[in-house]
């Protein structure tokens, strides 16, 4: 009788750390270490200023979801700086926005 309660206390804390760790388990974020990149989409934004010269343009924007940014006023370079010379100061429009070159960046925008 002695080795059944000794091998039942042996099992039961072998069987304690698989417990916890599953216990511990259940309520994490299983994304992979790297997070996903998300696809851009259209945020609405008011020009504030263009510079031609240097190829950026200052928005008010809403929030950039893709980069994570919450809503702000910030000067962007354009990827298609050619593309300013179509949109002037005070103007509502579209804009797509992702990473060139590791830095924010304006690579579409439309007139709403």
């Amino acid at each position: 009788m002695k080795h059944i309660k000794t091998f039942a206390i042996v099992l039961a804390l072998a069987a304690a750390p698989a417990a916890f760790a599953a216990e511990s388990m259940d309520g994490m974020d299983m994304k992979p270490a790297g997070h996903a990149k998300q696809a851009p989409s259209p945020v609405a934004a008011d020009i504030q200023k263009i510079d031609l010269q240097a190829g950026k343009v200052t928005l008010k924007h809403a929030a950039i979801e893709n980069l994570g940014m919450p809503a702000m006023t910030m000067a962007f370079p354009v990827k298609d700086r050619a593309s300013l010379k179509n949109f002037k100061e005070g103007e509502s429009v579209s804009v797509m926005f992702d990473k060139v070159g590791g830095k924010p960046t304006v690579v579409d925008i439309q007139r709403k």
